[in-house]
């Protein structure tokens, strides 16, 4: 895989670069948000590794600007590598767009194991459209149109769509939508689930997922304002 590390800590790049070529990775290493922009603009990357804090700019603010590239750089799956373990802080970066979150110090090989693991996802695990009543979805580059307007989505964002649209009409557990997200982030808070539900909804309209208590989340063909 081709990887682009955005790191604005010397010492930590050049130990995660150096452990990640060692295991056969080709890794690209930028400090600021403008060279990380050049790199992403010029090569044909599998990969963002982004520090939530650089030397010139903001993690936050590229991967902001990553996601509104057309397609595929939009879709590029990014982890995000920080120190900043407050749960919303972790909120607001999966919403800005990031497919997983590992907080500092982290173990290399556990690094690895995510990196090899979003590799899987972005390959195996492609389904090219999904649709449901007036709602079109292409997961792989998070591309949502509704009544043919498209409407932005962050990586977890689109991740339960899919799920829902994959059970079109049909009631999803809560436990199952909430493994999705354990899945990709090892601590995940009581409200999190409620948390994307709740912009899912302002997006596609109020009505247009379901709540069945004790059951789960149902997404209705018929959409809903």
């Amino acid at each position: 895989m081709r990887l682009l590390l955005v790191e604005d800590d010397p010492l930590i790049a050049e130990a995660v670069a150096g452990f990640l070529r060692q295991r056969g990775h080709a890794v690209d290493c930028a400090t600021g948000e403008r060279k990380a922009r050049a790199f992403l603009a010029s090569a044909d990357h599998d990969l963002l590794l982004l520090d939530w804090r650089l030397a010139e700019g903001s993690g936050i603010s590229l991967l902001e600007w990553l996601r509104r590239q057309p397609p595929p750089l939009q879709g590029l799956p990014v982890l995000m590598l920080t120190a900043m373990d407050e749960v919303s802080m972790r909120i607001q970066g999966l919403e800005a767009g990031a497919d997983d979150y590992l907080v500092k110090p982290f173990d290399l090989h556990e690094l690895h194991a995510r990196i090899q693991a979003l590799g899987r996802r972005r390959t195996e695990n492609c389904i090219t459209h999904l649709s449901c009543g007036e709602l079109e979805l292409e997961p792989s580059n998070r591309i949502l149109r509704l009544r043919g307007t498209s409407i932005e989505l962050s990586g977890k964002e689109c991740a339960l769509l899919e799920m829902l649209m994959q059970q079109c009409g049909k009631t999803v557990s809560r436990e199952r939508l909430h493994a999705l997200l354990y899945d990709w982030e090892r601590d995940v808070a009581s409200n999190t689930l409620e948390v994307f539900i709740s912009n899912l909804r302002k997006k596609l309209g109020s009505q247009s997922i379901q709540t069945l208590r004790g059951l789960g989340y149902r997404l209705r063909p018929g959409g809903g304002s």
